[in-house]
């Protein structure tokens, strides 16, 4: 019988314990405590990862979620244009009229204005139109420049920007600009005024 030491001696490598097999350099160079620490910094690199896409997941949701990104002005251009034109238009038809029109100007508030607006016109209509009788007056009214500054499916926030035209008979035209804050409604297929505020 050949003991252990002739076994050695004759060239057969002892068993190595499970201890220090890993211990042994493979062929790379490398022994087995790195290669454990290696795997170790794997794992945890994927896990930090994870951990990082998770939080860059959770503040997009937040940025997606914002009253800025529900503000259509910042993102639908044909909205935007429409309800510029809308107000547009009907700030000048009802803010212009002449001596023997203000009959035609009435009548477009009632279709172009609601609510608070629409009140305040009513309101004051009747000494514009007795100034514009008496004084031979004129009023003609252009949007030089209008900005939504806020915008959703059913309401609008604008500064527009007017010139004003005056026109008394025999005497020069005089010119005025005007800044007013308009919030408009959506009824109907199209833009309505419901609040007016001078700026």
């Amino acid at each position: 019988m050949v003991s252990t030491e002739e076994k050695t001696e004759a060239g057969v490598e002892e068993p190595k314990s499970p201890e220090t097999a890993g211990d042994e350099p493979d062929e790379a160079g490398e022994s087995g405590s790195t290669r454990r620490l290696r795997r170790t910094a794997v794992v945890l690199l994927v896990v930090a990862l994870v951990v990082a896409g998770a939080g860059f997941f959770v503040r997009a949701q937040q940025v997606r979620d914002t009253p800025a990104t529900d503000n259509l002005a910042l993102s639908d251009t044909e909205a935007t244009t429409r309800v510029v034109g809308d107000v547009s238009n009907a700030l000048g038809k009802v803010f212009s009229y002449g001596p023997q029109d203000t009959a035609g100007t009435k009548e477009s508030a009632k279709q172009l204005l609601g609510g608070k607006a629409l009140r305040q016109y009513a309101a004051l209509f009747g000494q514009v139109e007795k100034q514009s009788r008496d004084q031979k007056l004129t009023l003609t009214t252009h949007v030089v420049h209008a900005g939504v500054s806020r915008l959703s499916g059913t309401g609008a926030h604008l500064l527009v920007f007017l010139d004003q035209v005056y026109e008394r008979r025999g005497k020069p035209a005089t010119t005025a600009a005007a800044q007013l804050s308009v919030t408009a409604e959506l009824r109907d297929g199209h833009w309505r005024i419901v609040d007016i505020a001078s700026r």
